[in-house]
Parts: C-alpha cells; sequence; structure tokens
C-alpha cells in the first residue's frame, strides 16, 4: 500500500484533540505498509544532498606513477599511451595558476586593479560598443607609401610627362602620381610639367595645359598650383636662357589655368606689384589674354590647334600656299619650315599631290625643275620619307582621268616630270612603271575622206 498523506481525526502521538493548523503543518501522518502511523517531521522532509567525494585515481595508475608494476595483470601498449598523454592533467583535483594571470578567458576585463588610460571610444562601425554620437571627425584607413623625395621625383616625373607628351593619356599620368607619396611638395608636379613644355612645340604645351586641368581636383588643388607658378616667376632668370620667350609662354599658361578654373582671377593682380621685369611682363601677358573680348573662350586655342585637329580643307590651303610662295621666292628653308609648323607628318604626301599637280598646271621647265628640287631636298632631309613620297605619285597617277580634264596636256607633263624626278634618283623605278599613258585611238572618220588620222600624243 503506497503511503499517502491523511489529516488526523483523533489526537495521536500527542497531538491535541482539535489540532491547530500550525500543528497540521508541523507534524505529517503517513501510513506504513504495516498501517502503522508515523508522525514526520518537517525537519525530516528536507532533501538531503550527499556530499561529493573527490575522483579517486585508479590503483593501477598510482603504482605506475610510484615505479611499480600490476602483477596481476600486464597494461597494454595502448593504455600506456593513454596514461602518458593523461600526465599533463592535474591527479589531485586542483587547479594551477589562474589562466593568464587572471586576466584572461571569457568574460574578463583584465587584472584587478589594472587602469586603461586609452580611449575607450571605438571607431569601428561594425563593433557592438559603436556610437556614432561619439564620432568628432571622420577616419580614413587608406594604405600609405614612404614619401618620395624631390630630386627623386625629378627623375620619375620627367620620365612620366616624357611618355604623356607621347601617348597623351591623363588618367594614366594621374594613376601614377598618386603612386608617390608626394603631399608635400605637389606644387612640383606644376613646375616640372610647365619647364619641360616650354621646351617643346606649341602641341606639347597644349597637352600640358590639359594635363594640369584634368589634375586639378584629383591629384592637385588651386594652392599648389599658385604655388607652382609662384616658382615658376622666381625662375624666369633661368628659364629665359633656355627658352627666350619664356615670360610670353609663362603667361600663356597662367591665362589658360585661370580659363579653366584652376586659378583664381585675382592671383594675376595680387602679383602685378613687383619689381622685376621678366616676371611682371609675363603676369601683364596673362592679363591681356584675359581682358580681351570673349578672352575665357579664345584662350581655349591659346596654344594653336593642333594639326590632327585640323580641318583638311584647311590643310591644303595651307600646302598650296606654301609651294606658291617657295615658286615666287626659291625659298627652300622657308617652305621646309611652314610645312613642319603645320604638325601632321602622316599628310606629308599632300604636299607631293599638291606640288606635282602645280607643275603640271604650269608645264614649263622652271616650275617643273624647282618642285623637283624642293621634293628632293624634303627627301634627303627625312621631312617627306619614301612612303609618303609614293603614295602622293600614287594618287596623281590615280586621278589623272579627272585631272585632264581641267589640263589637257595632263598625260604629257606628266610623264615629262616624272622622267625628271626619275634622273635624280626622287621616283622609284616600281613607281616609275606605273605612269599611266594615254590610249591611243586609230579610227576612220567619215569627214577625212576614208583618211586614216594620226595618233594623239
Amino acid at each position: 500500500m503506497s503511503s499517502m498523506e491523511i489529516d488526523l481525526p483523533a489526537p495521536i502521538n500527542g497531538l491535541s484533540e482539535q489540532p491547530t493548523q500550525a500543528e497540521v503543518l508541523k507534524h505529517r501522518v503517513q501510513f506504513s505498509e504495516h498501517d502503522q502511523v508515523k508522525v514526520i517531521s518537517s525537519i525530516e522532509m528536507r532533501p538531503k544532498h550527499k556530499a561529493r567525494r573527490r575522483a579517486r585515481i585508479p590503483k593501477v595508475e598510482q603504482d605506475l606513477e610510484n615505479g611499480a608494476q600490476s602483477p596481476s595483470k600486464p597494461i597494454s601498449p595502448a593504455r600506456l599511451k593513454k596514461i602518458s598523454e593523461k600526465d599533463r592533467h592535474s591527479r589531485t583535483g586542483r587547479r594551477g595558476l589562474p589562466k593568464k594571470g587572471g586576466a584572461g578567458g571569457k568574460g574578463t576585463w583584465g587584472k584587478l586593479t589594472e587602469m586603461y588610460d586609452g580611449d575607450s571610444r571605438t571607431h569601428d562601425s561594425n563593433d557592438p560598443n559603436y556610437n556614432s554620437e561619439d564620432e568628432e571627425a571622420t577616419y580614413i584607413v587608406s594604405p600609405s607609401s614612404p614619401q618620395l623625395g624631390e630630386e627623386d621625383f625629378q627623375k620619375q616625373g620627367e620620365g612620366i610627362f616624357r611618355e604623356y607628351f607621347d601617348h597623351g593619356d591623363t588618367q594614366e599620368v594621374a594613376a601614377s602620381l598618386e603612386e608617390y607619396n608626394i603631399r608635400n611638395f605637389r606644387h612640383e608636379v606644376v613646375r616640372l610639367l610647365v619647364t619641360m613644355a616650354m621646351e617643346e612645340r606649341a602641341a606639347h604645351r597644349e597637352l600640358a595645359s590639359v594635363l594640369l586641368s584634368d589634375l586639378y581636383g584629383h591629384v592637385l588643388n588651386s594652392r599648389d598650383i599658385a604655388t607652382g607658378f609662384d616658382l615658376l616667376l622666381s625662375q624666369l632668370g633661368d628659364l629665359v636662357l633656355d627658352t627666350p620667350d619664356a615670360p610670353e609662354v609663362l603667361g600663356n599658361f597662367i591665362a589658360r589655368c585661370v580659363a579653366d578654373d584652376c586659378l583664381p582671377p585675382a592671383y594675376v593682380t595680387n602679383h602685378t606689384n613687383g619689381t622685376d621685369p621678366k616676371p611682371l611682363s609675363a603676369l601683364k601677358r596673362a592679363q591681356l589674354l584675359l581682358s580681351m573680348k570673349h578672352g575665357m573662350a579664345r584662350l581655349d586655342n591659346v596654344w594653336g590647334v593642333g594639326g590632327g585637329q585640323r580641318p583638311v580643307m584647311f590643310l591644303v590651303g595651307k600646302m598650296n600656299l606654301l609651294l606658291k610662295e617657295f615658286l615666287s621666292s626659291g625659298d627652300q628653308n622657308e617652305a621646309i619650315r611652314c610645312l613642319r609648323e603645320l604638325e601632321v607628318p602622316h599628310f606629308h604626301h599632300e604636299v607631293v599631290y599638291e606640288a606635282v599637280v602645280l607643275a603640271i598646271e604650269d608645264d614649263n621647265e622652271r616650275t617643273s625643275e624647282m618642285i623637283c628640287s624642293l621634293l628632293l631636298h624634303m627627301f634627303q632631309t627625312g621631312l617627306i620619307p619614301r612612303e609618303q613620297l609614293d603614295r602622293g605619285l600614287l594618287r596623281v597617277f590615280s586621278d589623272i582621268t579627272d585631272i585632264v580634264l581641267d589640263i589637257p596636256n595632263a598625260y604629257h607633263a606628266l610623264g615629262k616630270l616624272i622622267d625628271r624626278a626619275a634622273t635624280v634618283g626622287l621616283v622609284s623605278p616600281l613607281v616609275a612603271e606605273q605612269v599611266p599613258q594615254r590610249g591611243r585611238k586609230r579610227f576612220v572618220s567619215e569627214g577625212d575622206g576614208g583618211a586614216i588620222k594620226a595618233p594623239e600624243d
């Protein structure tokens, strides 16, 4: 019979006939298996916990630690290996020194009485303790390279700008300059670039102005550009030795930078109070260009339009003009200078074409001789290579059917000119074989009374 708790109907073991609630709570009555009533005290009802005993070391392991061997049964090698691996564990159940001196482990904040003097704020937005209100400034983490010296940048910059004058890619120059740490002397970019452009042609000066405009706002700012021009103004005395028109050229650069919004207009007016004549002339030149009517628009072509950007008809007109001036003056050097100023070496075959057509139109010995001597001089000096020379002659050969409409004697005049040029070595044998010949027609005309008409020359 299972035990259960009941209320006592009669006095049992010292309880009163009418037990109070306190006595009922203090005593409990339980039926045992032999139907005997037993009063259980509330103190005896408390759960009893057994004391946790320490783990005892097996006797075999104790004997092994003491150097004895078990006489009953030998220990297998796997067991020996396992026991040897447990040597690092404590056999007494006690731990050694605290981990990391009490300053390590999960949830620990360091040793007692340890002070932290550093800033407790975190600047990492991914940190749970990050608070945007504690941020006083923006932190930008970026890789940095060792700072480059001015002498080293002089060597590196010359190579970068020389390559730029060949390919004209401003983005590549900007990427190359960003690789170097030149924060403290970025004005050297302006000084070096303008100094190199002064010694080059107008096309290279135009490229330098375009590069300054593209670098502004990315690699350079207006203060860097102004500092660079200040250095150039102070060095004009030395620059004049290599470039006699350095003050005028520098004034053009300053005016172009103002037009491109790289420099404020006040830069020119604030520097005109000096007494040195060379910087003063450069600033007056810039002020004159900026004060012209539609000066800002005209400054886009302050260096002239490059040959490759000019219309073809404009170039053809210039070449016709220099050939006519040569026939009137006979100055070969002046004709060569005018052709070089056009800066279109890929279009020099047009000079050959126009010169041959001009000789065919005049059809006299003097013109043919002068044209042959000019083309031979240009060929010998390398101004017109063999490829351009042959190309110009072949163009005449292909257009002779249209030329003969305006010049009926074109075939005859062309043959004489090619023979003269071949004798001086101006025309290659391969091109001489391709000289067009006018077709000879033989027919009988009814008006001639059946006579055979003589062939035309």
